[in-house]
């Protein structure tokens, strides 16, 4: 796998990613096509289906949009996903003029296309970043792509099955343009000098919704275009046009901090559940009030604090430990208790933190690990720079709300209560019996410190 630098195309291959795809679903129902005659693309093995996602880094109403997470992954990796995912996509490409999107796009397992100034500004087209992705690409690969999408950063919530049946409306020739639309029953108006008047019905006449032909509602999500009528027409709707119906419960556009908000409260909701499996981490780290324990401290007449601590969590520990993955105890109080704590578990702990990411941060240059390959699992709000810095955030089942919206995975159990347990059962299995990873010695030996 090589890459080369931002400034020209650069690749990482496009290999799907090790879990399911952020809200994966059943795809969508049958096409919806205006007349016309539709050029086939070649089907089958030889076909090349080139995903192109548009990522600016000068996104004005939600400063870096394209980079913002939404539980625990950032739009443009969640458009990657959805991508990658896809039955019929061979190639993801992200065009962007920011390095910090490539590098995330990269991470999610795309390529990176660096779109120039010219093309990177306010006034530029979502098509003349596709028909520059488009050179790059073939200049790289020595290929010409058959199908192109346009798939956009800002809809968090589409899926593997929508990118795939909108591009199967080029690949089978049923049409030669295709686009996502949410059907709709609404009645729509507008302001006239003569006052409110209907724009799709007779206000004089309101039939049942069960007695009116849904309109579809175009969400602005992923645009298939047969490669070379594009490249001819330079526009995204062009020949026979085909809309691929999506639910509207998951159509959303994020444009402004609401939108994002939204997004962030519905994405438990919407996504599919995903929790990470061994070959996704490198390292467990974990707070420990709220998240070892039920977060409430007992104390004596002397004024000595106590908690309680679950069995489960640390038979999860020891079995982490067994398999090789460095454990890690991060918290923001001074506390006999917690080392104490991770001397019986025996795992290193830093604790008397109040920037838990900057330690977090020097923690993982000192072993030698990417922090995207890190499972950070907390419970409270002094977490989320943590959350925001790892590639696993994971929320106990009774985090705070706001840190259960930027997890990626939540567990079912409490903090206290085997949270901790439960997702080594993720790693492991139930059993807690993965074999010993071969870099089993990199694991360090328990240490307390007040210091990052």
């Amino acid at each position: 796998m090589t890459t080369t630098p931002a400034s020209g195309p650069a690749t990482t291959g496009a290999a799907a990613p090790a879990t399911a795809a952020p809200g994966a679903a059943a795809p969508a129902s049958g096409p919806v096509a205006t007349p016309g005659t539709a050029s086939s693309a070649p089907a089958g093995p030889a076909a090349v289906v080139l995903a192109v996602i548009p990522a600016r880094g000068g996104s004005k109403g939600v400063p870096a949009k394209n980079l913002a997470p939404v539980a625990g992954v950032p739009l443009v990796g969640r458009a990657v996903h959805a991508c990658l995912g896809a039955r019929s996509v061979t190639h993801v490409v992200v065009s962007t003029d920011d390095p910090a999107i490539a590098a995330a796009a990269r991470a999610a397992g795309a390529e990176a296309v660096h779109r120039p100034a010219a093309i990177a500004g306010d006034t530029a087209t979502s098509e003349a970043a596709v028909l520059h992705a488009m050179d790059a690409f073939e200049a790289t690969h020595g290929r010409t792509a058959d199908v192109v999408l346009l798939v956009q950063c800002t809809s968090p919530f589409l899926t593997s099955a929508e990118v795939a049946e909108t591009a199967d409306r080029i690949l089978t020739g049923a049409a030669d343009t295709a686009f996502t639309a949410a059907p709709s029953h609404g009645f729509l108006w507008r302001e006239t000098e003569r006052g409110a008047e209907g724009v799709n019905h007779d206000k004089a006449h309101r039939p049942r919704r069960q007695d009116r032909e849904p309109e579809y509602l175009e969400t602005g999500a992923v645009y298939a275009m047969a490669a070379p009528g594009f490249r001819t027409h330079r526009h995204r709707f062009f020949g026979r046009t085909a809309l691929v119906a999506t639910d509207p419960a998951r159509v959303l556009e994020i444009d402004d901090p609401h939108d994002l908000a939204r997004a962030k409260a519905l994405a438990p909701l919407l996504d599919a559940p995903v929790t990470p499996c061994f070959a996704d981490v490198d390292a467990v780290v974990l707070d420990f009030d709220g998240t070892q324990t039920d977060d409430r401290v007992h104390l004596d007449a002397e004024g000595r604090e106590f908690v309680s601590a679950h069995r489960g969590d640390g038979l999860g520990i020891a079995a982490l430990r067994r398999a090789g993955l460095p454990v890690l105890i991060l918290s923001t109080e001074q506390n006999a208790v917690v080392a104490a704590r991770a001397r019986k578990l025996r795992i290193p702990v830093l604790h008397g933190i109040d920037r838990k990411d900057r330690a977090l941060k020097e923690w993982c240059e000192t072993e030698g690990i990417d922090p995207q390959r890190v499972l950070y699992a907390g419970n409270d709000v002094n977490d989320l720079p943590c959350f925001h810095l790892v590639g696993w955030p994971v929320a106990v089942g009774s985090a705070h709300d706001s840190v259960r919206a930027a997890a990626r995975a939540v567990t079912a159990t409490p903090g206290g209560a085997g949270a901790v347990r439960e997702i080594a059962a993720w790693l492991l299995g139930p059993e807690l019996d993965t074999p010993v990873r071969a870099d089993a010695a990199r694991t360090t030996p328990a240490r307390t410190t007040t210091e990052p």
